[in-house]
């Protein structure tokens, strides 16, 4: 009985040793490394927008009708040597329509008037010699200027009429509108006849909301770009803002000028415009969206040393993609930019190269 007994308990005692020896040491824990990607802190500029859209129009447009009745004419382009055509390039004082009217223009009598007012002139130094060595009166001289005079006004005048019998641009541009007429047919007062325009500087007039008015000023940068032509980004600069708000919109208006010498940007175009309201050189930008956010506090990793070194921070300006950090970053510091989701305090990282 007591062999029996001796005997159990030396297989209970073996089976212990046994089963203790499979377990694994629960004092040893496997090293974990979490893979993650880096970029060292360094200091660029950063710029704060405003971001908002708009229409771009022309600095300088005209629409020229006609003056006067009379038979249409449409002249030839001595650059192309064909009759103008839409989009074509005209000087300052380019003619580009005529009107004929002869009745009118022999009823304007300009030569005649040329030889009055020659013969005027002469009457009046005639007048003027004599009445210098004693021979002429005052009244004589002064009656002598005054016929001069009128004679000035009348071919000046005739002239100016004659000249409403051309349509000339004002301002070197560009044709954007010709209405067809057929040459000789006979067009009336108030005719719309072309339109002009200069694109080398645009315009652009947008409403912002009533909460940016006191982060808007004259002068400010403004980045403008097109929707169909992404990658022509002009710089233009505030120059009119409404000292009003508009009741209902909850808006102030404000105009922004913008050269476009290269004429990359077509008056009518809708563009995009980023109104630069703060800046800053020489600071810590890092990406938007690497920031880790608990409560109102903001946080990054860093790596030192193989581990991961969860850094409080705090930021300044923003643009759509990037924030400024005031403090919590050195530079020179590698900050982690991917594989930061699953960090944590004092985590082991392995650096992708």
């Amino acid at each position: 009985m007591n062999n029996r007994k001796l005997i159990i308990t030396i297989l209970i005692a073996t089976f212990f040793v046994a089963y203790s020896c499979k377990q694994p040491d629960l004092g040893v824990s496997a090293t974990i490394e979490v893979p993650v990607g880096v970029i060292e802190v360094s200091t660029s500029s950063l710029e704060e927008f405003i971001n908002t859209t708009a229409t771009v129009y022309p600095i300088k447009e005209v629409s020229l009708s006609s003056e006067m009745a009379g038979k249409y004419n449409l002249q030839i382009n001595p650059d192309t040597r064909k009759p103008y055509a839409l989009g074509d390039k005209v000087s300052s004082g380019e003619v580009i329509i005529k009107l004929e009217d002869e009745e009118y223009s022999n009823g304007l009598r300009i030569k005649s008037k040329e030889v009055d007012l020659e013969i005027s002139a002469q009457e009046y130094e005639k007048q003027k010699s004599l009445y210098e060595k004693g021979g002429a009166t005052l009244r004589e001289l002064k009656n002598a200027e005054i016929g001069l005079i009128n004679s000035q006004y009348d071919a000046e005048s005739s002239r100016i009429n004659l000249a409403k019998m051309t349509v000339s641009s004002p301002f070197a541009g560009v044709i954007s509108e010709l209405p067809y007429y057929t040459n000789g047919t006979k067009v009336n007062v108030n005719t719309l006849l072309v339109k002009l325009i200069d694109y080398s500087s645009l315009y652009l007039e947008t409403n912002l909301p009533e909460k940016y008015f006191v982060n808007v000023e004259k002068g400010l940068k403004v980045y403008i770009t097109s929707y169909t032509h992404t990658k022509d980004t002009l710089i233009g600069k505030i120059t009119q803002i409404s000292p009003a708000i508009d009741p209902e919109a909850r808006t102030f208006k404000c105009f922004v000028n913008v050269e476009n010498k290269n004429q990359s940007i077509l008056p009518g175009m809708f563009v995009k415009a980023d109104l630069v309201i703060n800046s800053s050189e020489n600071t810590i930008v890092i990406p938007k969206d690497i920031i880790v956010s608990k409560g109102r506090d903001k946080f990054v990793f860093v790596v030192e040393k193989g581990v991961a070194d969860m850094r409080l921070i705090t930021t300044g300006l923003e643009s759509e993609r990037k924030i400024e950090v005031l403090s919590g970053l050195e530079e020179g510091e590698s900050l982690v930019i991917r594989g930061y989701e699953t960090l944590r305090e004092n985590s082991r990282v392995k650096v992708l190269r």
